[in-house]
């Protein structure tokens, strides 16, 4: 009952912030009958996109319309929650008399001004999405008896958005880098299999220089589970679902999402564990991270938060996380929560960051 409450509230927020921005654009532009009426149902189209992309209706498009479809949707969200930040203000502004409330009516002066700032904003959050970080973290281990090189990464979304172009770069990236293995922390796949299948994206992992190994995340379930571990398959990555393997002194543990009520409790996996090497465990949502403390992981590696992707969300997944993003340590449990290499619905990144981690781990002589 809660969780549908929640769900309802999460809808009608949108719609609510929709409607008091369509009526303060109306207000504001000079634009009024026809025209206006035109301005508020490119507004509504334009949202609309983003439940077509939501519920998958753009599989049924020609592919450049669909990404078109998905790219708006996704991206009006972004914009509708921006354009509502910025009339709260300047609807506060005007109730304490420090803003005249004829700049708020029929006014093209403050209608460039929002639209300039907001163009200003948007191609710097494309840009900074556009570059990715590389963080680079040491640890230290008494389990090792020679450094090993890790390349890990979460949230790739692949689909509408990111391409095999985009991958492509990504991989180079990757290899660049000379790890002696790659751990992804799920969410590979975005919500439809179909840019995957056509761009035939798989073969874009086949020219990773060293093993690869991931966990499920929860948009692997939206994509189609089965289907998701078909392309694992085909991309020749070793998907760890309540599983453990080992590789060198190294012992990686993968859980299957949240997403799956059935999954298996981390004291089960863990028993097939060699706890004797070094044990890293994937977890895509960093949820209860006192379990992998209580079982004696070294290092728990997970993703999903995005840290909001965009300001103030970041502010949310803080609050909503022990961790939301970065280094984190429990007892002799190391940490680490990306906020991913790739991004859902828009390409912009505002307060947050696109990364990959880079964790070398030395030993201890």
């Amino acid at each position: 009952m809660i969780q549908k409450m929640w769900m309802l509230v999460f809808l009608l927020m949108p719609l609510l912030a929709l409607a008091y921005v369509g009526w303060h654009v109306w207000l504001l532009l000079p634009l009024k009958g026809a025209g206006g009426s035109f301005l508020l149902l490119l507004m509504l189209g334009a949202f609309a996109m983003l439940f077509a992309s939501i519920f998958r209706t753009t599989d049924r498009l020609p592919m450049p319309l669909a990404t078109a479809v998905y790219e708006v949707g996704t991206s009006s969200i972004i914009v509708l929650l921006y354009l509502t930040m910025l009339f709260l203000a300047l609807d506060v502004l005007r109730l304490m008399r420090l803003l005249p409330a004829a700049w708020l009516r029929n006014n093209w002066w403050t209608a460039g001004g929002i639209v300039l700032c907001l163009v200003a904003l948007f191609v710097y959050g494309n840009i900074h999405y556009r570059h990715k970080y590389s963080e680079r973290v040491q640890l230290r281990s008494a389990k090792l008896t020679k450094p090993v090189r890790l390349v890990l990464m979460s949230d790739l979304h692949l689909g509408y958005h990111n391409r095999r172009r985009e991958l492509a770069r990504w991989v180079d990236m990757i290899n660049n880098e000379h790890p002696d293995m790659v751990l992804i922390a799920g969410d590979i796949i975005d919500g439809s299999m179909r840019p995957l299948r056509e761009e035939q994206m798989h073969e874009e992992f086949l020219r990773i220089d060293a093993p690869v190994f991931a966990c499920l995340g929860n948009h692997e379930y939206y994509s189609g589970e089965p289907e998701a571990q078909r392309f694992y398959r085909d991309a020749d990555i070793c998907l760890l679902r309540d599983t453990t393997t080992q590789l060198g002194e190294i012992c990686i543990a993968g859980r299957d999402d949240r997403t799956n009520s059935r999954r298996l409790p981390l004291k089960n996996i863990m028993k097939s564990a060699d706890t004797s090497r070094f044990c890293i465990l994937l977890d895509h949502q960093p949820y209860h991270l006192e379990q992998a403390e209580r079982e004696g992981i070294d290092f728990q590696f997970s993703g999903h938060t995005h840290h909001g992707q965009v300001w103030p969300i970041s502010w949310i997944t803080d609050a909503m996380y022990e961790c939301a993003f970065g280094r984190h340590r429990r007892g002799a449990t190391s940490y680490y929560v990306s906020s991913g290499i790739g991004i859902w619905g828009g390409k912009f990144r505002i307060g947050t960051r696109s990364e990959y981690l880079v964790l070398t781990i030395e030993p201890i002589h």
